[in-house]
């Protein structure tokens, strides 16, 4: 047996299995060590537990949690399908939640970009746990500030082009924010799943919910691959993208979509995606059945580590 438990904080080290049982032991994502130095880490798992833009059913704020605690049922056996101790080589923490003032939403943008900023000045691939999507709008501004125009990869229910001033708290708007700023390149972006129309979609490459029920999985993801062409790529998961029958735990659900297995199948076969930046957002635990969704958003962002750590093996 053994000889500690709470591998969250009694790890010496950012690399290597943990062993506590699954009912048991601090949430960490995937129990890995939380710690706020991140000097060395491959990988930081950094929540944002913030809903305050949702125009439907809020509750993502405690998405961050839900991720964490569906994520023990990755009992560091090598992981599916990467056949692989995912962490043998793969340095990963857990830095814990961003801290936000929750009667001041308006500071909420610079406080997640300036977070952000940080962590990516480390030189770690950044894995973030929303919260509702209006975060990945923050997210764009730091990734893009170091790696410039960014493609964008959008597993979604809906466009998120809707128009607003720039000065709005709303996560329908943010694509169209980061297409107007300059922050992604539209000609190599794409979103997968939409399944309502929104007035704009800036020239996105869209496979719609019908269209990718008739598609293979290996389909889809060529048409991400080819569409993203090599560049820079943020890639952003709305648990909404799934149907409802597979993630019923969300603000916004969407009747019609793919399910979480064709979905995953087409993540694990991003391998030639340059992915510098990825998030999972809208995770609603209030609506939620025996953590169906919960489950599905920590299997996304474990194919997230999955892939960073077949590019690392194999750079």
């Amino acid at each position: 047996m053994p000889a500690t438990i709470d591998h969250s904080f009694t790890a010496t080290r950012m690399l290597g299995r943990a062993s506590d049982p699954t009912y048991a032991g601090a949430l960490s994502f995937m129990r890995r060590k939380y710690t706020k130095n991140v000097k060395g880490a491959d990988a930081v798992v950094w929540g944002i537990p913030f809903d305050a833009a949702v125009s439907n059913r809020p509750g993502s704020r405690f998405g961050p949690q839900a991720i964490r605690r569906a994520s023990v049922i990755f009992d560091n056996d090598p992981q599916y399908p990467f056949n692989r101790d995912l962490f043998a080589e793969l340095a990963v923490v857990d830095y814990g939640d961003c801290r936000l003032d929750y009667g001041n939403h308006q500071a909420t943008p610079a406080t997640i970009e300036r977070e952000a900023t940080k962590l990516l000045k480390s030189g770690a691939f950044l894995l973030s746990l929303g919260g509702d999507h209006y975060v990945t709008w923050p997210l764009l501004k730091a990734h893009a500030a170091v790696h410039g125009p960014l493609a964008l990869v959008q597993f979604d229910a809906h466009q998120d082009t809707w128009f607003d001033s720039d000065k709005r708290i709303d996560h329908g708007s943010f694509v169209a924010r980061a297409v107007r700023a300059g922050i992604i390149d539209p000609d190599r972006s794409i979103q997968i799943g939409i399944r309502t129309h929104a007035p704009e979609d800036f020239g996105i490459k869209i496979l719609y919910g019908h269209e990718i029920e008739e598609m293979r999985a290996s389909d889809i993801a060529y048409a991400i691959t080819e569409r993203t062409d090599g560049r820079k790529t943020y890639v952003t998961f709305d648990i909404d993208c799934l149907d409802p029958a597979f993630a019923p735990g969300t603000g916004t659900p969407v009747a019609g979509g793919p399910s979480t297995a064709r979905i995953l199948s087409v993540l694990r076969q991003l391998t030639k995606v340059d992915i510098v930046g990825a998030d999972v957002v809208e995770v609603a635990p209030p609506y939620d059945h025996a953590d169906i969704t919960a489950i599905a958003g920590s299997t996304v962002a474990m194919y997230y580590l999955g892939l960073l750590a077949e590019k690392k093996a194999r750079a």
